[in-house]
């Protein structure tokens, strides 16, 4: 049988939009909950399994005010809680000068798709809450000896 160029090129068009079609869903997304202030993230970064395909969006970042002594209540989709994942965070103490980092445990596989957010003190201001969902194994470098955890994806709320 022949196949004329037009038919094998209309065959390869429709496989290409077959193939595009497939994997191109949206990253999931995040939302942070301030004071009942719902407010929607998508990633800033965002990497397939193997940090092979990433794409990066700064301008996703949430830019949002959190009042001291406000709770931040984060939720993440089953695609982020189905891998382990952890809220990164940076608050300044009551005197307004003192940088705190923090980090959230890690939520292990499955185990939660929601964390609430507490600064230790009712006086603290919140800087930055970033959801952090890790990818491949934990690794060891060489020189340090350190453990790393490749972070895949971050979903970012910036409080001005």
């Amino acid at each position: 049988m022949r196949v004329n160029r037009p038919t094998l090129a209309g065959l390869a068009a429709a496989a290409a939009l077959v193939l595009a079609g497939c994997g191109t869903s949206a990253p999931p997304t995040v939302t942070f909950d301030i004071g009942g202030n719902t407010l929607t993230a998508a990633p800033t970064q965002y990497c397939d399994n193997q940090l092979q395909n990433c794409a990066d969006d700064a301008n996703a970042r949430l830019t949002a005010p959190v009042e001291p002594g406000t709770p931040v209540t984060i939720t993440v989709p089953e695609e982020v809680s189905s891998a382990p994942w952890q809220v990164a965070f940076a608050y300044l103490g009551p005197d307004g000068r003192t940088r705190t980092d923090g980090r959230s445990p890690i939520a292990t596989p499955g185990q939660r798709t929601e964390y609430t957010l507490t600064l230790p003190d009712p006086r603290d201001r919140l800087v930055t809450a970033q959801v952090q969902l890790f990818g491949p194994a934990p690794v060891a470098d060489p020189a340090s000896g350190q453990i790393t955890f490749p972070v895949r994806a971050t979903w970012v709320l910036v409080a001005p």
